[in-house]
C-alpha cells in the first residue's frame, strides 16, 4: 500500500485525474490511521493546486462518508422525509435553530449534525449549550430515537461518522488548504450523506462576513456541492444569501439563543432573518415533497410558527436531549454577562457598512468563540442590538449593545465594535439583500 499511496500522490501533483480505487484507497488508509499526516498534507495541498473533476469530487465525499457509519432510518418507520440544511457560516446566522423545528413540525424528519465555531462564525452546539442541560452527544439510538419522535435532533458529529474527514480538516486547518472548494465541499457532504439523508438544501453565504467573499466564488461552491451532491444520490440544492452584515441583530451564543426563542414564541422576527428562514425552509420542504410550491410550503411554515407548533417542536427537542430548563417560552432562562455596555454613534446618519466578519471576531475575542480548540466558550458574551445597514441612528444613540464578562473586555470590544460600522450623513445606500439564486 506505500507505493500506492506514493502513486496517488504523484499522479494528484501532476493534475492527473484520480481513479474511485485510488481515492478509496488513500481514505482508508486515513481512516486506519496507515497514511501519515505529511502525505494527507501533500494531498490536500496538490488537490488545492489542482482542484478535482466532478467524478473525483463525488469520489471523495462517498469514500470520506463511508470512512465510518452511516445512519439507517429503514427500520424506524418514518412518516415523511429525511432533510437537512447547512449554512458555510457566518455572523448572527441562527437559522439551524429555527428551520429544524419548523421543518418537522410540517412533517420532515430532521437529524442535523451541526458544529461549533470555526473563526468568525458562531457554531450551533456552542449556541445550544448555552440551554442548561443540553447534550449535543448522545448515542445514536438516542439521538435516532429523538429524530422520530421529536422530528428533530440538532447534535454534533461523533467519532464514529466520518471519521477521515476529521483527520483530513485537521491537516487542512495547519497547511492553508481549508479554502479549496473540492475539499471544502467533500468535508460538508460526507457529514451530510452520513445522516442518510433524502434531501438537503445548502446555505451558501457571501460577503465581507463569509468564507467566499466575493459572489463567483460563492457561486462555485454552491454548483460544486449541487453537483457533488446529486452526484453522490442525495437531492442537493442551494441557496446564496447575503452576509455582508450579520443576520441577527446579536451575535452570541446565548444571545442567539434568545433571539431563536423570540423568533419561535412570535415575540419578534427580525425581518432579515425571517426572510432567509423562510425561504430555507420552503425550499426544504419542496424537496422533501411536503409542499408542493414555494408558495404551499412559506404558507405551511407561517401556520406552525403562528399555531406554536414549532417552538413546541424546539422545547421537546432540547427537552430529550437533556435540558434542564422547564419552560423555554419564559424569558430570563439563559445565563447572562456581567458587564453590558452601548456601542454609542459619533454621529448622526445612516448605517452605509458593517464589516461582519470583524464583528464576529469581536465575540471571540469576548470569549464567544475559540481561538484554539482548547478554549472554553462563554456562553453569555456577544452583541445584542446590532443597527443594520440602512438603520438612522442619532449621535449618542447605541450603535449596539456589549455583553463582557469584565470591564477591560468591554471597553475593547467596544472599541473594535465602533470601528466595525460605517455611518454616512447621506441616505443613498448601495446595498441590496441578496436571497437566492436557487442552484439545484
Amino acid at each position: 500500500m506505500t507505493w500506492q499511496i506514493s502513486e496517488i500522490l504523484r499522479e494528484k501533483r501532476e493534475g492527473k485525474t484520480l481513479s474511485a480505487d485510488a481515492i478509496d484507497t488513500f481514505v482508508k488508509g486515513v481512516a486506519s490511521s496507515f497514511v501519515s499526516d505529511s502525505q494527507i498534507a501533500a494531498f490536500t495541498m496538490a488537490t488545492c493546486i489542482r482542484g478535482m473533476t466532478a467524478e473525483e469530487c463525488v469520489s471523495l465525499t462517498l469514500a470520506m462518508r463511508d470512512s465510518g457509519e452511516v445512519l439507517d432510518w429503514s427500520g424506524l418507520n418514518l412518516t415523511g422525509p429525511v432533510i437537512d440544511k447547512h449554512s458555510t457560516g457566518g455572523v448572527g446566522d441562527l437559522t439551524s435553530l429555527l428551520i429544524g423545528p419548523m421543518v418537522a413540525a410540517c412533517g420532515g424528519f430532521v437529524p442535523m449534525i451541526s458544529g461549533r465555531g470555526l473563526g468568525h462564525t458562531g457554531g450551533t452546539l456552542d449556541k445550544l449549550e448555552a440551554i442548561s442541560g443540553y447534550c449535543v452527544t448522545p448515542e445514536r439510538e438516542q439521538f435516532q430515537q429523538v429524530v422520530k419522535s421529536v422530528g428533530v435532533a440538532i447534535v454534533g458529529q461523533t467519532a464514529a461518522l466520518a471519521p477521515a474527514d476529521r483527520r483530513i480538516y485537521a491537516v487542512r486547518d495547519v497547511t492553508a488548504t481549508v479554502e479549496s472548494i473540492s475539499l471544502i465541499t467533500a468535508s460538508i457532504l460526507s457529514k451530510k450523506l452520513a445522516a442518510g439523508l433524502d434531501a438537503l438544501v445548502m446555505d451558501v453565504k457571501v460577503g465581507n462576513g463569509a468564507f467566499t467573499p466575493k459572489f463567483e466564488d460563492a457561486v462555485d461552491l454552491a454548483q460544486t456541492i449541487v453537483n457533488t451532491g446529486n452526484g453522490a444520490g442525495v437531492k442537493t440544492s442551494a441557496l446564496i444569501t447575503d452576509m455582508s452584515q450579520p443576520l441577527a441583530p446579536a451575535a452570541g451564543n446565548a444571545l442567539e439563543i434568545a433571539i431563536a426563542l423570540d423568533y419561535l414564541t412570535g415575540r419578534a422576527r427580525p425581518e432579515r432573518l425571517h426572510r432567509v428562514t423562510i425561504a430555507l425552509a420552503a425550499q426544504l420542504l419542496v424537496a422533501g415533497g411536503l409542499a408542493s410550491s414555494t408558495m404551499d410550503a412559506e404558507q405551511q411554515l407561517l401556520n406552525v410558527l403562528d399555531s406554536g407548533e414549532a417552538f413546541v417542536r424546539f422545547e421537546r427537542m432540547c427537552h430529550a436531549l437533556g435540558a434542564t430548563v422547564e419552560d423555554l417560552s419564559v424569558n430570563d432562562v439563559l445565563p447572562k454577562a456581567p458587564v453590558i455596555k452601548p456601542v454609542l454613534a459619533t454621529e448622526a446618519g445612516w448605517v452605509t457598512r458593517t464589516q461582519a466578519r470583524q464583528l464576529g471576531m469581536v465575540v471571540v475575542g469576548l470569549g464567544g468563540g475559540r481561538r484554539v480548540p482548547a478554549d472554553v466558550v462563554d456562553p453569555r458574551v456577544g452583541l445584542s442590538q446590532m443597527k443594520q445597514v440602512g438603520e438612522k441612528v442619532m449621535a449618542g444613540e447605541p450603535l449596539a449593545w456589549v455583553h463582557a464578562a469584565n470591564e477591560v473586555d468591554a471597553q475593547q470590544a467596544v472599541n473594535a465594535v465602533s470601528a466595525a460600522y460605517t455611518v454616512s450623513a447621506q441616505s443613498d445606500i448601495e446595498y441590496t439583500e441578496l436571497i437566492g439564486p436557487v442552484v439545484g
